[in-house]
């Protein structure tokens, strides 16, 4: 039998783009056609639903080189990684910039990539070296990090030309992320180059927030948007891989119950093709999960986050530090309390205000002030407490509190909320 596939290349959740992956024209189209637009690229949506994926299905290998986002990352640490990914070498000098940060020194060698130039810039200096097989050239140039024009003369040194991705970009702080959303200005106005921005939260806009210069200069990609169609689509084309038919109820309330999560289809697909003893492709076809009950199934996968999800409540409540008001738990109040479909749509600044002084201790003579600081650092505190995806996302533009882990959002349909609330402290 030629063409074999193995169940873990047909379904489930991997690190490669997997083979039954579905095109969606409102989302992959758009992604193309803004590659060619000279703009950078917003890729936003909740987590696991596919963002990282559609940058991999639509770039070869070799045309972009990523930076993944840590949250200790300063302006400059950022730039840093941006000049390594290019090829550069940084290290500090003893110099310092009219601002008292110290300056780098950036040091670029490539065989047969940068073109030779004659003159060396008054910045740097330039060295070339040759042999019978290759030509090596030397870049050195002394750079401020918090300076977007040294970065733009850097790159352009060695003739740079890739899409620079920038890998989780929430897990920014909040000072980084408004710092780079006006260096993309400067990039967008003195350069070619051009940024794919990849994070989780819902809201179009956020770089925009920041900086409103970006208007226009930005396109945003809404890569959470799947439909029931579409995720049909998914399951068919890993049927015609592996040669198996799915029972069509069991399929139709699987989709159902995933909250339109692909990441759930894919491993609920998995899990029915496993209990089938389905491990590769079949010479003949067969028709399975007859009888399989679907709902269990999504439960069983998210129950395998329980443990996660259970401390993220108690991590999250517990906030940066103690304090009187103990905002963070009235947070999570405010969320435990609140009906799935509300959770499902988000909760408004002003809902989370009535519903946190209806039970808190200081009733209504609770600062509002209060709640919106907790919300505008709830993103903050789950990256300090390494909470990794994240579950909660607050839109400063709308503000409103989304819940960006679809999962949790099963999980906690099928909880005791009076039980989390016990854990929390509220009764």
């Amino acid at each position: 039998m030629e063409n074999v596939v193995h169940l873990r290349e047909a379904f489930g959740v991997g690190r490669d783009v997997p083979l039954n992956y579905v095109a969606r024209p409102a989302v992959d189209g758009k992604f193309i056609e803004s590659l060619t637009r000279d703009k950078h690229v917003v890729i936003y949506g909740s987590s696991k639903q596919g963002k990282t994926t559609l940058r991999r299905h639509c770039l070869e290998e070799n045309d972009y080189v990523v930076v993944s986002c840590l949250n200790p990352m300063s302006l400059a640490d950022l730039n840093g990684a941006i000049l390594k990914a290019a090829g550069y070498r940084i290290e500090q000098t003893q110099t310092k910039t009219v601002g008292g940060a110290w300056k780098y020194g950036a040091e670029f060698a490539g065989e047969g990539k940068v073109p030779f130039l004659a003159k060396a810039s008054g910045r740097g200096t330039i060295a070339r070296e040759t042999n019978d097989k290759t030509d090596v050239v030397t870049r050195r140039l002394e750079i401020d990090l918090n300076d977007v024009n040294d970065i733009v003369t850097a790159l352009r040194e060695v003739a740079f030309k890739k899409f620079i991705i920038l890998e989780d970009f929430h897990y920014l702080g909040a000072d980084t992320q408004r710092s780079f959303s006006f260096s993309l200005k400067a990039y967008h106005e003195n350069s070619d180059f051009c940024f794919i921005v990849v994070g989780v939260w819902r809201e179009k806009n956020r770089l925009i927030y920041y900086n409103g210069d970006l208007t226009n200069r930005v396109v945003s990609i809404d890569a959470d948007s799947w439909s029931k169609n579409q995720l049909h689509e998914v399951v068919t084309a890993g049927e015609q891989l592996l040669n198996v038919t799915f029972d069509r109820t069991m399929i139709h309330a699987l989709i159902e119950h995933s909250a339109d999560a692909v990441a759930l289809v894919q491993e609920g697909c998995f899990k029915v093709c496993e209990r089938a003893g389905i491990f590769q492709t079949q010479e003949v076809n067969k028709e399975i999960g007859a009888g399989f009950d679907a709902e269990a199934i999504v439960r069983e996968i998210v129950n395998d986050q329980a443990g996660r999800y259970m401390a993220f409540i108690t991590n999250f409540s517990e906030g940066f530090q103690q304090t009187d008001l103990e905002m963070y738990k009235w947070l999570t109040y405010a969320v435990l309390v609140s009906s799935h479909e509300d959770l499902e749509r988000g909760l408004r600044r002003a809902q989370i205000a009535a519903t946190i002084k209806a039970k808190h201790p200081e009733g209504a003579r609770l600062n509002e002030g209060n709640i919106t600081q907790a919300l505008q650092n709830a993103a903050s505190l789950q990256v300090q407490k390494s909470i990794r995806p994240i579950i909660f996302d607050y839109d400063q533009t709308t503000r409103v509190l989304a819940v960006v882990d679809r999962s949790f959002l099963i999980w906690l349909a099928h909880q005791d909320r009076k039980e989390l609330m016990n854990e929390i402290g509220v009764n």
